[in-house]
C-alpha cells in the first residue's frame, strides 16, 4: 500500500504537466540523474544516469549502462496531461453580478464530472523583469467553481441533458464587488504577467477506498502510468540496451505538439545517445532494430453497471494485471511479436496480464504507442492498467495494480532477449 500512497501523493503534487514533469524531475535528480540541455552539448559517460526537459511538460531520461557498445534501447512511454478546461488569453469575466473564469475544453473530459466541487487554477506563467522573460510555475486551489442548472429550472435533468462549453461550463470566481475589477495579476499575485498556460484542476486528493482494493483520484489517467513505470524504470538495471523512459506532454490533444509523442523528442535524444557514443548512421539504424517501446496508458475496466458495452471476451478487470491493449485498425501498436515479448517480461516477473479489444461496433480509442512510431519505427505495445471513469474529474483504480506495473516494467527492463524476427529469442 506503500506505493500506492505514493502515486497519491504524486498525483496531488501535479495538477498540471508542468508540475508533473517538476516532479519526476525532483524524483531523478534524488537518484544522482543529471539534466541536459537540448541547446547544448552533451557529454555522456558509460554508467551515466540523464534527463532533459522540454518545454518544461515533457521529460526524457535515460540509464547507460557500463558497456558504451549498447545493442539498443528499452523504453517506456506514459504522458503528463489530462482532459479539462484551460483559461483563455482573456481569461476574467463578469456576468450576472459574477465574476468567471473564460475557459475552453481541453481534449475530452466529462463536463458533469467537474460541476459543483471545488476547482483550483494552475500552470506557467511568463513575467517581465529586470533580467528578461521568466518562467513560474502557479497553484491556487480551491479559486472557483462551475455550478449546475438547479433541477427546478431543468426536470428532465436526470434524463440527461447537454452541456455547453461556452455556457454551462465556465467557472466562478465569486462575486462581483459594485464597479471593482480583478485582474490575473492581482489573482494569481504576481506582478507584470506576459503569457500564460493555466488549466483548472481537481484539487481533492486521492484516497484508498475502505475495501483496500480501490483507490480514487484526479488524473489516474494517466499520471498512474507515468508514476509506476518510472519506479520500473529506476528499479531495472541493464548493461546491454539503453533505458529509456519519457513521460510526453499533449496527448489527450492528439501529440501533434513539438513536446508531444508526434514530435521528434524522442527520436532526437535517441540519436543524440547514438552520436555521443560514436555509432554510424547504419549503427544507429541497427541499434532502433534492436530496440522495443511499451507504450503505457491507462485502460478501460469493465463497468460493473454497464458491461454491455463491453467486448464479452476481452476485457479488462481491476486488480487483474497489466492490460494488453489490442486492435485490428492499429490504433494500438500491439502485435503477436511484441505482445509474445512484453507477456514473456510478465512471466519472469509472475506478473497477471490481460487482453483488452473493443467492442466490434465501438470504435475505442488511441494512444501513444501508434503516434510515437510514426517518428521512431520500432517494435511497440500498448500496455495500460484498468481504471474506472476515465477522464471522470475523479476516476478510480486497483490498488494491486500499481505494483504489477512496477514490476512488470523492471522485469521488461532487465529481461534478457534477442529480437530476431520473426523468432523471439529469450534468455
Amino acid at each position: 500500500m506503500e506505493k500506492v500512497q505514493n502515486l497519491i501523493e504524486f498525483i496531488h503534487q501535479s495538477p498540471t504537466p508542468y508540475h508533473a514533469t517538476e516532479a519526476i524531475a525532483n524524483r531523478l535528480e534524488k537518484e544522482g540523474f543529471t539534466k541536459l540541455a537540448e541547446n547544448k552539448p552533451w557529454d555522456l559517460k558509460s554508467g551515466g544516469s540523464y534527463y532533459v526537459v522540454r518545454d518544461q511538460s515533457s521529460v526524457i531520461c535515460f540509464k547507460i549502462g557500463l558497456k558504451s557498445d549498447f545493442r539498443g534501447y528499452r523504453i517506456v512511454a506514459s504522458h503528463s496531461d489530462t482532459p479539462g478546461f484551460k483559461l483563455k488569453p482573456n481569461g476574467i469575466a463578469e456576468n450576472a453580478n459574477y465574476r468567471k473564469l473564460n475557459t475552453e475544453v481541453y481534449g475530452g473530459p466529462i463536463f458533469s464530472t467537474w460541476t459543483d466541487r471545488p476547482l483550483g487554477l494552475a500552470g506557467r506563467v511568463f513575467r517581465k523583469t529586470k533580467e528578461g522573460l521568466i518562467s513560474e510555475f502557479v497553484n491556487i486551489p480551491d479559486v472557483c467553481l462551475i455550478p449546475t442548472l438547479p433541477i427546478h429550472f431543468n426536470r428532465e435533468v436526470n434524463k440527461g441533458i447537454e452541456l455547453n462549453a461556452q455556457v454551462d461550463m465556465q467557472a466562478v470566481l465569486g462575486v462581483k464587488n459594485g464597479s471593482e475589477k480583478i485582474t490575473l495579476n492581482e489573482l494569481l499575485k504576481k506582478d507584470d504577467l506576459v503569457s500564460h498556460d493555466l488549466f483548472l484542476y481537481n484539487g481533492e486528493k486521492g484516497k484508498v477506498l475502505a475495501s483496500e482494493d480501490i483507490f480514487v483520484s484526479p488524473r489516474i489517467d494517466n499520471l498512474e502510468c507515468a508514476f509506476a513505470t518510472l519506479e520500473g524504470f529506476l528499479q531495472a538495471k541493464n548493461d546491454t540496451d539503453i533505458l529509456v523512459y519519457a513521460c510526453f506532454n499533449n496527448e489527450e490533444i492528439g501529440s501533434a505538439t513539438k513536446q508531444g509523442a508526434g514530435s521528434t523528442f524522442l527520436k532526437d535524444v535517441l540519436e543524440r545517445i547514438g552520436f555521443a557514443f560514436g555509432k554510424s548512421w547504419e549503427a544507429q539504424k541497427i541499434a532502433l532494430a534492436n530496440s522495443v517501446i511499451v507504450s503505457a496508458d491507462n485502460a478501460h475496466a469493465i463497468h460493473p453497471n454497464r458491461p454491455e458495452k463491453f467486448d464479452f471476451l476481452n476485457y479488462a478487470k481491476l486488480n487483474e494485471g497489466i492490460v494488453i491493449k489490442h486492435s485490428a485498425r492499429q490504433s494500438y501498436t500491439s502485435d503477436a511479436f511484441s505482445v509474445a515479448l512484453f507477456q514473456a517480461a510478465c512471466d519472469k516477473a509472475r506478473v497477471p496480464y490481460q487482453a483488452f479489444a473493443n467492442r466490434s461496433d465501438e470504435r475505442g480509442g488511441g494512444t501513444l504507442g501508434a503516434i510515437s512510431s510514426s517518428q521512431v519505427s520500432i517494435t511497440s505495445v500498448d500496455i495500460g492498467l484498468a481504471q474506472l471513469a476515465m477522464h471522470s474529474a475523479l476516476e478510480s483504480a486497483g490498488t494491486q495494480d500499481v505494483i504489477y506495473m512496477i514490476e512488470a516494467i523492471r522485469s521488461f527492463m532487465e529481461m534478457d532477449y534477442s529480437l530476431d524476427q520473426p523468432n523471439l529469442l529469450i534468455e
